[in-house]
């Protein structure tokens, strides 16, 4: 039997073949980058943003800058404007431009200089800053929602789990003393509110799981009960409907504390902790659905229930552990707002709900389960903002917001439908 080791392999065989990649396939990740779902969400958040700056217009804003006591200050026009020098005791000059004729006052016993400036509408850090700090609230809860919608679920109960959190954690802030430091303030609201939303949210799970009913059912009748609560316990032990008076350490010192921005020869003040907290959690979440046990549990459950049976996967289990920390996020979302606005009303999160499941829709989630992440639902709350901030920009009637809200909700199941119709033909 002869050998032939020199032979040249058949170039038509497929196991001669060549080992590298055909050209289309060298760029998978960038692919895999325009293809995935976030890619469209970010395309649509830069168009609304161009349309803002473009249509928002200008305004004027007001800037104080703080003055040594031996300084000077001399203001003269030019042309529609003022030019405001100040000149230190050292020699050193600063001049500014202002719209308006420049004033001086005094605020706390320390001398400043008010200047006005015409800036963008909607470009202007501060704004931009307000738009991601109010999504955060809605973002936060939006992630454990996600985890909710993908099992084919729904949580109807969000808001008023957010509003009995932030009612309960701040009767408790408000009993401390107002000298309370950080160390012991800060995780004693996170903790409470966390405590009341997690306990809710567990009782949701336990209800659906242990009932074997649908949880629009189940979280329908919390929704109301949750809410009656948040209205009878201020009521009861304190008489008010509004709860504040918390220690400084939890609003100014942390969850309100100012970050100094600087803007040319101006500097702005932004409190950037709540965006922090929505950054944390976007992460988490999308950690825990993509790279956990957990994660691939909660997908295959929301794809077919039956088969996650089969394959041995604890349905009832996984369904308890993601309604409770949904209830969990809804008291983290609770904790940073009573720290930022620094109280809370029996109506706090009325009619969150509905944001929460937008924001979680419109960032891709499917309403059949199986699909959705936790970055489309930070992304789909900041749309949301966006929709929130263009109509007050655009000077357009408020209460036309719910009427917005729930037309997003629609174009954002009936596209979900149709690209899901598309794929299966």
């Amino acid at each position: 039997m002869s050998e032939t080791p020199n032979a040249e392999p058949n170039p038509s065989s497929p196991k001669s073949a060549p080992s590298a990649p055909p050209e289309g396939a060298k760029r998978p990740l960038l692919r895999r980058l325009v293809s995935a779902q976030e890619s469209g969400l970010l395309i649509v958040i830069l168009l609304m943003m161009v349309g803002l700056t473009v249509f928002g217009g200008n305004k004027n804003k007001n800037f104080s800058i703080a003055l040594a006591e031996d300084a000077t200050v001399s203001v003269s026009p030019e042309g529609e404007r003022f030019v405001a020098e100040v000149t230190e005791a050292d020699g050193t000059v600063r001049t500014f431009e202002s719209e308006s004729r420049p004033r001086e006052s005094r605020v706390g016993g320390s001398r400043v200089l008010f200047i006005s400036k015409t800036v963008n509408a909607f470009l202007e850090p501060a704004n931009l800053v307000l738009v991601v700090r109010d999504a955060s609230y809605i973002a936060i809860m939006a992630v454990g929602m996600t985890g909710v919608i993908i099992l084919a679920g729904i949580d109807l109960s969000v808001g008023s789990i957010y509003g009995l959190s932030a009612i309960v954690g701040a009767m408790v802030l408000n009993s401390l003393d107002p000298a309370t430091s950080a160390l012991i303030a800060v995780p004693v609201g996170i903790l409470v509110c966390c405590a009341v939303g997690g306990l809710c949210g567990a009782a949701n799970g336990a209800m659906t799981v242990g009932f074997r009913v649908h949880p629009f059912v189940i979280t329908l009748g919390t929704m109301a009960a949750l809410r009656g609560l948040a209205f009878i316990l201020p009521k009861h032990f304190t008489g008010q409907q509004s709860i504040g008076q918390f220690p400084d350490s939890y609003t100014g010192g942390f969850f309100k504390a100012d970050v100094t921005l600087p803007t040319g020869k101006l500097t702005e003040t932004i409190q950037p902790v709540p965006i922090l907290f929505m950054l944390a959690i976007g992460v988490l979440g999308w950690f825990a659905l993509s790279k956990m046990v957990i994660g691939r549990r909660v997908y295959a459950i929301g794809g077919n229930e039956t088969a996650a049976k089969y394959a041995g996967i604890p349905v009832g289990r996984v369904k308890f552990i993601v309604y409770t920390v949904a209830g969990l996020l809804a008291g983290l979302s609770a904790a940073a707002a009573i720290g930022y606005y620094g109280s809370a009303t029996t109506t706090f999160g009325d009619a969150y709900e509905l944001k929460v499941i937008a924001a979680t829709v419109i960032g891709g989630a499917s309403l059949m389960g199986g699909r959705g992440t936790a970055i489309g639902a930070v992304l789909g709350a900041i749309i949301i903002e966006l929709i929130n901030n263009g109509m007050i920009i655009l000077s357009i009637d408020q209460d036309y917001t719910r009427v917005v809200m729930g037309g997003a909700i629609i174009v954002a199941v009936v596209v979900d439908q149709a690209k899901t119709r598309f794929m299966r033909s």
